[in-house]
């Protein structure tokens, strides 16, 4: 059996840290690892609303990568803590150029997972010329469908993990069950604190439930911490109301954009955040992309089958002159 700490490279300490104001109200937190003449990748983190940790270093060789890590608007080091304010998918892209810009970086590889993966295309849609490669795990294209599937009952994961929706609606009245995403935005917003962390517990124990193939209690335990939980609950709460600020199938809409640049998409079979068919529709749209369907995992990138395939992806991208075979798996190499 697969071990973690087998796949990825040895934990590493930032270089380069740094706070960098992007509007009157958000600054941003980001930091450089690895090998500062190194190919420049751009590591975007999901959510909406998580953050950057120490492991997500380690899916690159730091020999030859220079890893650029931020904490989105609201999520981990950046402030305001979990501000919702000023808070768009536009301006987290803007955000990025202001960083390659500030860092004088001509191009970068992008590498999301989850949310970053939504972030990481509507970016390169926005922005090809920047972008030299794409290394995308867990999609997730924003579309209602995708919500219906984790927050809806009877829609998906629901019936996959009864007991922990039962406690995901347990805050829920009866008679606004049938759109939790919009119940759960009144309870984040009482001004009862503590209604407000509990409705954050529970949004993001939900998530970690069904985030791995098998219980992880570390997970759920970083999800049911205070301050995490309620940065990720509010600002994931928020871009689903404003259906991330996307236009309807906008990102397989404007996949031509992106067609020229090499691409890696990896998804687990049995992933209950973003089913697999999101990565399927990608692909078929965007033919010229490598997907790795994973047979043995679910939706976290920490789940082994899903890290060893972004591994092999970013040592294969360590030059972007180096030949990459495009076709489709459905097991990993």
């Amino acid at each position: 059996m697969l071990n973690i700490n087998d796949i990825l490279y040895p934990a590493i300490e930032p270089y380069h840290t740094e706070l960098i104001s992007v509007s009157s109200l958000h600054t941003l937190y980001f930091e450089e690892c690895g090998n500062p003449q190194g190919k420049p990748v751009l590591f975007i983190h999901g959510g909406p609303g998580s953050g950057v940790y120490p492991m997500h270093r380690t899916y690159f060789n730091p020999n030859h990568y220079r890893i650029i890590l931020v904490d989105q608007r609201g999520c981990g080091k950046s402030t305001p803590h979990a501000e919702i304010r000023d808070n768009t998918l536009s301006a987290l892209i803007a955000d990025f150029e202001k960083i390659r810009e500030h860092l004088r970086i001509d191009q970068w590889m992008l590498f999301g997972g989850s949310w970053g993966s939504t972030l990481a295309l509507a970016y390169a849609q926005m922005h090809p010329s920047r972008v030299t490669e794409l290394v995308l795990r867990g999609i997730f294209l924003g579309r209602e469908k995708e919500l219906r599937f984790i927050y809806q009952a009877e829609c998906g994961a629901s019936e996959v993990y009864p007991d922990a929706w039962e406690d995901f609606i347990a805050l829920v009245p009866e008679n606004e069950r049938h759109d939790t995403i919009s119940a759960y935005s009144k309870l984040l917003a009482n001004e009862n604190k503590e209604i407000q962390y509990q409705a954050a517990k529970a949004w993001s124990v939900w998530e970690a439930n069904i985030s791995t193939l098998f219980f992880n209690k570390n997970l759920v335990d970083t999800y049911g911490d205070p301050e995490f939980s309620l940065a990720i609950a509010r600002i994931e709460n928020h871009y689903f109301m404003h259906h991330l600020f996307l236009e309807a199938n906008q990102l397989l809409r404007d996949v031509d954009k992106i067609r020229h640049i090499p691409g890696v998409i990896i998804h687990g079979r049995y992933d209950m955040c973003c089913p697999v068919t999101n990565a399927w529709e990608l692909h078929r749209a965007w033919p010229e992309a490598e997907l790795f369907i994973v047979p043995d995992a679910g939706h976290s990138a920490g789940e082994p089958g899903i890290a060893l395939q972004l591994v092999k992806a970013t040592d294969r991208f360590f030059s972007a002159d180096k030949f990459y075979p495009r076709q489709s798996h459905n097991n990993p190499l």
